[in-house]
């Protein structure tokens, strides 16, 4: 797999111009302006930038991550370095909109060098990129014209400040917008919290919960095609608990069944759960049931 460590090698081996700056880059369309197209397809490359694109591709499978997404205009979509890219000539890439591309490094000694790294969106799938209203897309646009006068402006000691100024408003933005997003998209989240459920369900019918013990987030995440961030995000928002929460009381609501036969000791009913470590289950019983195992089969043998 191709692996680009600088900005300049990325955006020759796309086909699009040269960078003005070398750890970054700003293209966007103004007026009757065109976005240059990047090369029509490309087996997956990895490199070292971060992305903020909007509108920039209205057609076609992008093969992001792990994931696909058919992209639709008004979709801004945020890639963070070496995540994995792919796309065929079956993209059709959109002439109007954004894109800004900038080197990881270009974030060094500043404070958004770690901030940046709290944004969840940089870690979601693309199928679960942001889409903008038409007064969120001018708010925005806004701020990309700002980025972009001061790009094309002659550099002089206050032009990196400025830039990360900027982008830092941008990303701020960005997160609010999302916030939006999920209060605003209930069905979805109901659906995850109800498929996230039955895959649990059926990793625990199959028999793989005593083979292989209790299923990480990221690989039941990985089996809904969503990433593990966006999914404990929005389990978060719509329920108010977290994925492994929901993991645990799938668990208990198991062991309360197999508690009630009584050939069954509290150690075997943990490894059936698989719990490596008994006293691990029982504490954790206790502190969802508010009673320990025993007393929890104690109490419902006398009803």
């Amino acid at each position: 797999m191709k692996h680009f460590k600088t900005l300049s090698s990325y955006l020759d081996y796309l086909k699009l111009p040269k960078p003005e700056h070398p750890m970054l880059s700003v293209f966007s369309s103004k007026g009757d302006g065109n976005l240059p197209c990047p090369r029509e397809s490309s087996p997956p490359i990895t490199n070292d930038c971060y992305t903020i694109s909007f509108k920039k591709f209205v057609k076609g499978d992008l093969n992001y991550g792990r994931t696909k997404y058919d992209f639709t205009n008004g979709a801004l979509i945020f890639i963070a370095p070496r995540q994995v890219l792919q796309w065929d000539e079956s993209v059709v890439f959109e002439q109007k909109g954004f894109s800004i591309n900038f080197h990881e490094d270009f974030l060094k000694g500043t404070e958004l060098a770690h901030q940046i790294k709290k944004y969840g969106f940089f870690s979601y799938s693309v199928n679960e990129a942001l889409h903008l209203s038409p007064k969120e897309e001018k708010q925005i646009e806004s701020i990309v014209e700002n980025i972009e006068t001061e790009y094309h402006n002659n550099q002089d000691a206050f032009s990196k400040e400025i830039i990360i100024s900027q982008l830092n408003t941008l990303l701020k933005y960005a997160n609010r917008f999302y916030e939006r997003q999920f209060l605003n998209r209930e069905k979805i989240s109901n659906d995850l919290l109800e498929q996230f459920n039955m895959h649990l369900t059926a990793y625990f019918e199959s028999g793989q919960l005593q083979e292989k013990g209790i299923p990480s987030i990221e690989q039941i995440a990985n089996n809904m095609l969503v990433s593990q961030r966006y999914l404990s995000d929005t389990l978060k928002k719509e329920t108010g608990k977290t994925t492994t929460e929901h993991l645990q009381l799938h668990l208990i609501d198991e062991a309360k069944n197999i508690l009630l036969q009584p050939s069954k000791s509290i150690s075997e009913v943990a490894y059936e759960l698989g719990f490596e470590y008994p006293p691990y289950f029982s504490r954790l019983f206790k502190k969802k049931e508010g009673i320990s195992p025993t007393k929890y089969r104690e109490k419902y043998k006398l009803n």
